[in-house]
């Protein structure tokens, strides 16, 4: 019977040890009184020992001798470099006024409406023009994040950005401003693919999560300043064109920030791989035969579809509530922005990073923890918003007490999402994994969901109006003629929202499915890199590939 093959696998310093399938176990190795551990709990979960010192998964068919592991946390244990410290932060920085801008126009919809005389149905084809552009380049960026420095490519696409929002400041026709917003998506999409996968090339395990955490923690913060940058420089300015011309300035300091302080670490370097890129067709296929990543990816399509849809109209919708109410009709929009941006910015200051120490402390217990923590937040979040648009009517202090606890929820899944990506995919293809989940969730989500709720508000709107019998009222100023307009006006955007309680369940359903299989998923991408690490290492030439995990069994 043949001794076992004895390698080194170095992404946790693990030795693991490939044995024919038609060996026995009990043949192998002496037993060690070590009482080092060899991999991470998760990895033994379904794992039982010969009493020799060798532990069999049952779920990979790895054999692991348990007396001769090792887990070399040093990376993660290791305090952080000055460049580390600067890195991260020039990432946060330039996310955080990549939201901003994003979200700045949301803060003064109305006005923009008003200057270009458009209705509902344009003005939410103002972000699917910016989104469909923003997915369409992901994928580019994504291909070439892989295989060149991505340093210069952001720093060029981050100027790219800051002078389209400029000029498109100055555009005097709907047709020219709509166009340089489109062009706005192609400069995003070079940071928003690349960003995260130099944070996973520099940290591993939890100390990665914790990065992440502070990195998606800059989206929900963003995004409420958007809202407050747009309302409040529109009202001293006079003017909203100004509102669009703050973060530009900001982007200008941003790109001098990459190419200055930022640093560009080897890919797959905080993993030790030496993993080599493969074709575009090879790493799409593999992305698509990936169960945790593609069902990751439909469930943050949800939580796009439902951050795009409320994030768009959601101060518009509010105020428009306000208005109903006794003593409302006096109540701005400006007033609303400033509140649901800062609603928007608390709920991702405690949201996103508590997601991240609940994964983690969770997953001490629980392999499944990431995806399960997801699909809860999405399912608590759905009531809560559902509420939140009944009760806008009725009470605003209600309204907004439930609007922060339900953003609060869907804010448990960006870092979560982006961890799960990461482990799941091996380092060379992380990139084109991005763009990839960029292009779906903004394709199937916040790409038409505002465009959506407008089309399905606009029609409503004219439906209810006849059939009440109403006099005609102006949709696209959305100024009321009397209170029966205003409440026909406030009911067909409240109808058209509650499309996005349907699409939270979904995406709640999603992450569920994805926890039967994310551990597995995990172990084929650890199992991958060691196989490369063993070539690298110099043992006998056995080839694994990425796609064909099976072969280290």
């Amino acid at each position: 019977m043949p001794a076992p093959t004895q390698r080194l696998v170095d992404r946790h310093s693990l030795r693991l040890l490939k044995m024919d399938k038609n060996s026995s176990a009990s043949s192998g190795l002496p037993p060690n009184n070590s009482n080092q551990k060899l991999v991470a709990e998760d990895y033994l979960e379904n794992s039982t020992s010969n009493g020799n010192g060798i532990m069999h998964s049952a779920s990979s068919g790895v054999l692991v001798d348990s007396s001769e592991i090792r887990i070399n946390h040093g990376s993660a244990r290791r305090k952080m470099s000055k460049q580390e410290i600067l890195t991260v932060g020039v990432l946060c920085f330039v996310n955080l006024i990549n939201y901003m801008d994003r979200f700045t126009i949301a803060g003064i919809l109305e006005k923009i409406q008003a200057e270009f005389d458009i209705d509902n149905s344009k003005g939410g084809l103002l972000q699917t023009a910016f989104v469909v552009s923003y997915m369409v380049f992901a994928p580019l960026f994504g291909y070439l994040g892989d295989r060149y420095s991505r340093k210069y490519l952001m720093a060029s696409g981050v100027g790219l950005w800051c002078l389209t929002t400029l000029l498109g400041s100055f555009m005097q026709s709907f047709e020219g401003f709509i166009t340089f917003r489109a062009l706005v998506g192609i400069g995003e999409a070079s940071y928003s693919t690349i960003a995260p996968t130099i944070i996973s090339d520099m940290f591993v395990d939890d100390r990665r999560s914790r990065m992440l955490a502070f990195f998606y923690f800059a989206i929900p913060v963003g995004s409420g300043m958007g809202y407050i940058v747009g309302s409040e420089t529109e009202k001293i300015a006079k003017d909203w064109r100004w509102g669009l011309r703050v973060t530009p300035i900001m982007g200008l300091i941003a790109v001098l920030l990459i190419l200055f302080l930022m640093t560009d670490p080897l890919r797959g370097e905080s993993e030790n791989s030496h993993l080599k890129p493969t074709s575009y067709k090879e790493d799409v296929i593999y992305l698509c035969k990936n169960p945790s990543f593609m069902l990751s990816t439909l469930g943050f399509t949800c939580v796009a579809f439902v951050t795009g849809a409320l994030a768009w109209w959601g101060p518009k919708f509010i105020a428009s509530g306000l208005k109903l109410q006794d003593g409302g009709s006096g109540t701005s929009e400006d007033d609303v922005s400033f509140k649901f941006g800062l609603i928007t910015m608390i709920s991702g200051i405690i949201g996103v990073p508590l997601g991240s120490i609940v994964a983690q402390k969770l997953r001490e217990r629980n392999s499944r923890a990431d995806p399960l923590v997801c699909a809860f937040g999405l399912l608590m979040s759905t009531p809560l918003l559902f509420a939140a648009a009944i009760m806008a009517r009725y009470n605003d202090i209600v309204c907004f007490t439930l609007i922060f606890f339900g953003e609060l929820f869907l804010n448990l899944n960006w870092s979560i999402v982006a961890d799960i990506l990461l482990y799941v995919v091996i380092p060379t293809r992380r990139s084109t994994a991005e763009a990839f989940q960029i292009l779906l969730s903004h394709a199937l989500g916040d790409a038409g969901s505002p465009y959506l709720i407008g089309l399905v508000s606009d029609g409503l709107s004219k439906s209810m109006s006849k059939d009440d019998g109403t006099a005609d009222f102006n949709v696209t100023t959305m100024s009321p003629n009397n209170s029966t307009s205003d409440l026909v006006k406030f009911e067909s955007l409240q109808y058209s929202l509650f499309i996005t309680s349907f699409v939270e369940v979904f995406g709640g359903l999603f992450f569920l499915i994805c926890a039967w299989y994310i551990i597995e998923d995990k172990l084929k991408t650890d199992r991958a890199i060691a196989g490369d690490e063993l070539m690298n290492e110099g043992s006998e030439p056995t080839h694994y590939d990425a796609d064909e995990p099976s072969s280290l069994n």
